[in-house]
């Protein structure tokens, strides 16, 4: 007889997330992480809404700052402003979140180890979840997450400015593949800039001007860290038998803002679903589970790679439909968690969406021809 319904590796966003839900409906679940908590991890610690909307309890005591605001910048050259009715964003810092987070687990009664490492092959439990992030063993051990792309990025915390308050400041196209950005906390800013995984050597170069560009001392920094953004291929497989990869070990960051929050609160909610049904029989298996984030998460990553195409290889263009009113309005929506995904959009936001696929295939077709140049030369 098993110890456990349910075994997480991993005590993070994702992690706790699913161990509370499995928890609160009634299963035996054991969260193990090898980090004692509270304990820091590199991010920019912003939550979108329509992560936020996502989980069964208000983080509420562990939000510093809500952003209302979005200032947006082109390689320092061109900026604009645009304000939502609604958040945005709640900016939080990882290691109040995720404390917190592991805490709500363990009061629906997820028995809780710290500070302990476990191989997932080898946990006494019905159904196994990966969930230790991307540089994790769990994927691999459980042989699933195995085509993933890494984008890099380098953050780090500066003194407090009051101009930041209530704002989402970013900076496109400032390296490739991605941006910088300015997120306010309770008692500093965080600064980062981050992009694809071949422009890992210019991050720290980046991050001084970015610093520079809006009148930050970059001397102040503290806490300097860089770290991995895992992407996930196309028909990357997710789940095998009775386990699972949810979040970063799944790979499930969005391809154009690097945020994983939302995947991961989504991904903790789906396999919840898949193991409960599994417990009580009605399924064999997890791989509903793997059905289920093609069906709600894989359109998301489609249209974030396309995105990140678009500003990648046309910025001035795909900049220029991203500041029109009604293109924020859409991202508004999308952030907010009032339009699930892109393909939703109608009317003139619907237009505008398509015009940034439209740069987005232009794109494809440039790499398309250079890659016929090379070949044929």
């Amino acid at each position: 007889m098993t110890s456990y319904d349910v075994a997480i590796v991993g005590g993070g966003p994702a992690g706790s997330t699913a161990a509370y839900r499995l928890a609160t409906a009634g299963a035996s679940v054991l969260l193990i992480d090898k980090a004692r908590f509270p304990r820091d991890k590199p991010c920019g610690g912003g939550v979108t809404g329509r992560a936020a909307r996502l989980l069964p309890f208000s983080i509420e005591p562990v939000v510093e700052d809500v952003a209302h605001r979005l200032e947006c910048g082109l390689r320092y050259r061109h900026r604009f402003t645009r304000r939502a009715h609604a958040p945005l964003a709640y900016m939080t810092q990882r290691k109040r979140l995720d404390h917190f987070l592991l805490h709500k687990a363990a009061e629906a009664g997820a028995e809780v180890r710290e500070g302990e490492t476990a191989d997932a092959r080898e946990l006494d439990a019905r159904i196994v979840i990966g969930a230790d992030g991307c540089n994790g063993a769990s994927a691999k051990q459980l042989g699933l997450a195995e085509q993933v792309e890494h984008g890099v990025a380098l953050e780090a915390n500066y003194p407090y400015e009051a101009r930041y308050a209530g704002a989402m400041v970013l900076e496109i196209a400032v390296i490739r593949g991605g941006y910088g950005w300015i997120f306010p906390k309770g008692d500093h800013i965080n600064v980062g800039v981050g992009g694809n995984g071949e422009e890992g050597p210019k991050l720290r170069a980046e991050l001084q001007r970015m610093c520079e560009a809006y009148g930050i001392d970059p001397a102040a920094a503290q806490d300097t860290r860089g770290y991995r953004l895992p992407m996930r291929l196309t028909a990357t497989r997710l789940a095998r038998g009775t386990t699972a990869v949810i979040g970063d070990a799944a790979g499930l960051v969005d391809p154009l803002s690097g945020d994983g929050m939302y995947e991961a609160f989504l991904s903790a909610q789906l396999v919840s679903e898949a193991a409960l049904d599994v417990l009580a029989g009605r399924a064999e298996t997890l791989e509903p589970y793997q059905a289920a984030v093609e069906r709600r998460i894989t359109p998301l990553t489609r249209a974030g790679w396309q995105a990140k195409r678009a500003f990648e290889h046309f910025p001035g263009t795909t900049y220029a439909l991203a500041r029109l009113p009604i293109t924020f309005r859409a991202l508004a929506k999308m952030l907010q968690g009032d339009m699930p995904d892109p393909a939703r959009a109608r009317g003139l936001e619907r237009a505008a969406i398509r015009a940034v696929y439209a740069v987005s295939c232009a794109g494809l077709s440039r790499i398309s021809r250079s890659y016929r140049s090379a070949a044929s030369s």
